[in-house]
Order: C-alpha cells, then sequence, then structure tokens
C-alpha cells in the first residue's frame, strides 16, 4: 500500500520496469496511455491514503477525475489499492478488476481479464507474487493463487490454486504445467 511520497516513487519505478520502459524518460504524448493509467492509478492511491486537507482534497478530485476518463477510454475497470507495486497491463482492452481484490507484486494482467467476486459477496481473490494471467482469463470468487503461478488464456479460475510456480488454463482451470510465470514477466524484475 502506497503510505509515503518514498512509498508512491517505489511503485512508480516498479510499474515502469514492469511495462518495459526506459529509466529517465516519461510517457510519451502518444502511444503511452497504458503508463499514464498507471501512473494516475498510483497518484489516486496515494490521494487517498495520504492527502488531508481543503488543498489534497482538490488534487484527489482532480486525479480521480483524469483518472477516471482514462479508465474509461481505456476500457480498464480497476479500483485503488487492489495491486502491488510491479502491476503490468500489455494492451488496451477490457479488464475488470473487483476492489475486493488483493494482487502482490509484479502482476500481469492481459486484456479482457476479470478478478470478481461472486454470489453478491464483497470479497473477491487474493493473488500472489509473480502471477500472470493470459488474454480472457477469468478468476472468480473467494479464491487464492499462489506465488509464480500463470493462469493462460481463456482459463476460469474457481477453486484455490495452492501450488506455486504452475501454470493452469482450461475452464474450469486445472494444472497443465510445472512451469512458473517467470517467462511472461518482465526480465527487468527479477534482475
Amino acid at each position: 500500500m502506497i503510505d509515503s511520497k518514498e512509498s508512491l516513487r517505489r511503485y512508480l519505478e516498479q510499474d515502469r520496469l514492469a511495462l518495459n520502459r526506459q529509466q529517465d524518460k516519461g510517457p510519451r504524448l502518444f502511444h503511452d496511455e497504458i503508463w499514464r493509467f498507471e501512473i494516475l492509478l498510483r497518484k489516486v492511491e496515494y490521494d487517498i491514503n495520504c492527502r488531508s486537507g481543503m488543498l489534497g482534497n482538490v488534487i484527489r478530485k482532480y486525479h480521480k477525475f483524469r483518472f477516471h476518463r482514462l479508465s474509461v477510454r481505456l476500457g480498464f475497470t480497476i479500483p485503488p489499492n487492489v495491486f502491488a507495486e510491479g502491476l503490468s497491463i500489455p494492451h488496451y482492452g477490457t479488464i475488470v478488476v473487483h476492489g475486493g481484490a488483493r494482487v502482490g507484486r509484479n502482476c500481469r494482467l492481459q486484456e479482457g481479464v476479470t478478478i470478481g467476486a461472486t454470489d453478491g459477496s464483497h470479497k473477491a481473490a487474493v493473488i500472489g507474487d509473480n502471477c500472470y494471467f493470459g488474454s480472457g482469463a477469468k478468476v472468480i470468487g473467494e479464491v487464492t493463487i499462489a506465488d509464480d503461478v500463470a493462469v493462460g488464456a481463456g482459463a476460469v479460475v474457481t477453486k484455490d490454486i495452492t501450488e506455486a510456480g504452475t501454470t493452469w488454463g482450461g475452464v474450469p482451470a486445472r494444472k497443465i504445467s510445472q512451469k512458473d510465470s517467470h517467462c511472461n514477466l518482465c526480465g527487468a524484475l527479477f534482475q
């Protein structure tokens, strides 16, 4: 959770590495909308967790407004304070994440991913570090996913995945390999 300027800087740096962007360069005017989205996500998280007072309220509303507009444009429904540092979204496309979900460090979401709740519950998945979700993957309900897990394209996870370093696919998802998720994540994260 972002709870200081230092943690905000750390989150932004880890997100930059996860997106494989060059150091000392900010987002380009065109073609870096996803990076700008992630920066705004982290600023909104900082505003919610750390800012107070009248000026803080104005800044928070401004960042939330810009964040909402960019979210709608990109098709992302990602609430603040769900993802730890190192979030990577490589492509545009609908991504829906429940506000009750908790996702660890270095998560990569392809387009069409849903991490949601079920049966009107306010509880959603708890996902470990270094996880990868392929195009169209779905994680439904209050499930737990271990570290270093890859969920293949189109897979539907409805039960806990407790084996770290495995790959899962199918409907419903079942283990298809002992291979971990690292080949699907940016190599700069593991240096």
